[in-house]
């Protein structure tokens, strides 16, 4: 899936940039207003995050082209704009979604997933291996049939073994998956993280991978 992203703060746009890409999603970076207005006429994106206040053109304006266009990308805006009337109006203008700055970086890609499965016709938002099943949207879990409650980032590290489930991940990749960057994290966050799933669903759901980090494990239905 590819992002255009409409950032003009550099700190947060390279945050960005390697959260969404680490995350899977190509991803190109623009600055200004003007940029993202010719972007988004001239590449087939399938979704577009977007700032408001940006230089040469403000975001309102881009959303507004884009809209006046016919074109129907699916926009997500990212602003420290919190007022209800700066979320009304922009909703009103035609975006999607509305988040606002300073931001979870999970929440922010839990919102991205709900656009893109949208946009590919995905109604049924639940992610599902073997005898696990999870739903991003309320955090919700199932093993094996039951109920299981897991904290936030518990389940944020299980759904992303699950949504990859033959690939390996090591502890710096998951930090940046599950903070973001410029958050403090202990050393051991990760294996923490992993031993409380483990001991809540069961100890072969997520596997060590010796040297390397971990993958979801091999569950059976």
């Amino acid at each position: 899936m590819r992002i255009l992203l409409v950032e003009d703060d550099p700190l947060i746009a390279q945050g960005l940039l390697v959260a969404l890409r680490q995350a899977h999603y190509l991803v190109e970076h623009v600055s200004d207003g003007v940029a993202a207005v010719a972007a988004v006429a001239d590449n087939p994106f399938d979704l577009m995050v977007l700032d408001l206040g940006l230089p040469g053109l403000d975001g309102t304006e881009v959303l507004k082209a884009a809209r006046r266009a016919g074109n129907p990308i699916p926009v997500l805006i990212l602003s420290a704009r919190d007022a209800m009337r700066d979320r009304v109006e922009g909703l009103d203008l035609g975006a999607d979604d509305y988040l606002v700055k300073p931001f979870e970086l999970d929440e922010l890609l839990a919102r991205l997933r709900v656009l893109g499965r949208r946009r590919t016709g995905r109604l049924v938002n639940q992610v599902q291996v073997g005898a696990l099943k999870l739903e991003p949207e309320n955090l919700g879990v199932q093993w094996q049939g039951q109920g299981v409650e897991l904290q936030r980032l518990e389940f944020m590290l299980l759904l992303q073994l699950a949504e990859h489930p033959q690939r390996v991940f090591n502890r710096t990749q998951l930090e940046e998956l599950l903070y973001g960057w410029g958050e403090g994290i202990e050393s051991n966050s990760i294996d923490v993280h992993v031993h409380h799933v483990r001991r809540k669903i069961s100890p072969g759901v997520i596997k060590t991978i010796r040297g390397v980090g971990y993958r979801l494990g091999d569950l059976v239905a």
